[in-house]
């Protein structure tokens, strides 16, 4: 598979955008995404399914005056482009006023040449060899004791290419690569089964764990989860485990976006400058991680970015803002913004991580001494105007710092802001994705089980 090219001309977004200007607009910004990509599934050894995606597009935003349209298009043809930017002036002209549309203030834009984050990996995948792939992982997986069918293996590669061309100078472009492969497979005890699985994705092939490892881990967590008990209901101390600690900590991020602080609905809208994570605590944003599935030179309105502490010593420093959010809070865009091809930005961070503490997972129940180690969640609610939050969860038991027995058909649930005071980081940090955690102990949690 190919890395994509400029799409059809280097001169398409710089004309698109003069166009614009020329046909009406007062300011203008064109974007232009590229993607391709290949996926393989198979189940039992077979081949399940070969999905091939190539896709090129193209977005366009004009102003006119305080008034702001989007279009886009999969059609790159000059006749296609033409319609585009007649029908974006007109949508803007007849558009509500928006006192706070525009573009990027000039002296945020980022200034070439941007970072080189080693985000693009030349090497190629077939479908044999992801088909290949695949299949070694699920055979591993159901090679395992106890592991008694496949939920089917897949194994993925693609390439993408993002630029942003604006009417007043920014031009630039960043590529990258991805490279997938997972597994899911059912254990079986007694008549009762329990699903597990594993996957990754990375930037770099040679980044990618081996399918041997993918499989014999997907099956360790299955086999693991078979015959789970309900507990009865119960405050206890609770671990998430770090693949699922960062979905605790998620709503944090809603809660300082610009736009949830401009209408005030957002449980930590008094808190800037406060305390919201126990001291020493850091939150890292680092949008010039190495190969980082969330790295950019630039946000997607061409801001600057930078790595920031967006929680420093457990002190929250920033609100998460796009230009528009920040000129409507009188403060300066964080370079946070985030976009697909339609509608205005909205807001994003980068590659988000929890840093770790001096405990690892052993050692957080070690200090529990018993309590709950939550492995999944699934359906998190919450009420974003008083940090109030519930899900549901299964795991494991633990008992003297040991491991017990697995437990599901659990609810934990509590206010987040009182939750966040009390966390403990494990020191068993991994990056397996833009938002990272290591492991968290919290001292008495409610759970609701039987």
């Amino acid at each position: 598979m190919s890395s994509p090219s400029d799409a059809a001309s280097p001169d398409i977004l710089p004309d698109l955008v003069a166009a614009a200007l020329k046909a009406g607009a007062d300011a203008a910004e064109a974007v232009a995404s590229e993607r391709a990509s290949l996926s393989v599934g198979v189940r039992n050894g077979a081949l399940e399914d070969v999905e091939r995606e190539e896709s090129r597009d193209l977005g366009l935003r004009v102003f006119v005056g305080r008034r702001q349209a989007t279009v886009s298009a999969s059609d790159l043809s000059e006749a296609t482009r033409a319609r585009l930017v007649e029908r974006a002036v007109a949508m803007a002209k007849l558009a509500p006023e928006d006192p706070w549309a525009s573009l990027a203030p000039q002296d945020r834009l980022a200034r070439a040449p941007f970072a080189d984050l080693d985000l693009f990996d030349p090497a190629e995948r077939g479908a044999a060899e992801l088909e290949a792939a695949a299949a070694e992982a699920e055979a591993v997986a159901l090679a395992v004791d106890g592991v008694a069918r496949s939920e089917g293996g897949h194994a993925a590669a693609s390439t993408s290419r993002w630029r942003l061309v604006t009417s007043h100078g920014f031009d630039g472009a960043w590529q990258g690569s991805a490279f997938s492969l997972g597994v899911g497979v059912i254990a079986e005890k007694d008549g009762a089964m329990e699903r597990g699985g594993e996957h990754r994705a990375v930037r770099h092939l040679s980044d990618l764990p081996t399918p041997e490892t993918i499989g014999a881990e997907a099956a360790r967590r299955a086999v693991a989860r078979v015959g789970p008990r309900k507990i009865a209901s119960t405050t206890a101390p609770v671990i998430f485990e770090n693949r699922v600690a960062a979905q605790v900590l998620s709503p944090l991020l809603g809660a300082i976006s610009g736009p949830s602080i401009a209408r005030g609905t957002s449980f930590l809208k008094d808190r800037l400058g406060q305390p919201v994570l126990p001291a020493g605590v850091d939150l890292i944003d680092d949008p010039f991680r190495l190969r980082g599935l969330g790295s950019a030179p630039f946000d997607d309105e061409g801001v600057e970015v930078t790595r920031r502490a967006i929680v420093e010593r457990g002190v929250l420093t920033t609100w998460l803002l796009n230009t528009a959010s920040a000129a409507q809070l009188g403060l300066a865009s964080t370079g946070h913004a985030s976009r697909g091809l339609a509608g205005p930005p909205g807001v994003s961070t980068h590659n988000l991580h929890l840093e770790p503490g001096d405990r690892d997972l052993a050692g957080l129940m070690a200090d529990a001494g018993a309590g709950l180690l939550i492995t999944s969640m699934f359906g998190p609610s919450l009420n974003a105007n008083t940090g109030d939050w519930s899900a549901g969860v299964s795991g494991f038991w633990f008992a003297g710092g040991e491991i017990a027995y697995p437990v599901s058909e659990i609810t934990v649930a509590g206010n987040l802001k009182d939750l966040w005071a009390r966390l403990v980081p494990g020191s068993d940090l991994e990056f397996r994705g833009s938002f990272n955690s290591p492991s968290l102990l919290f001292d008495a949690v409610a759970i609701a089980g039987k």
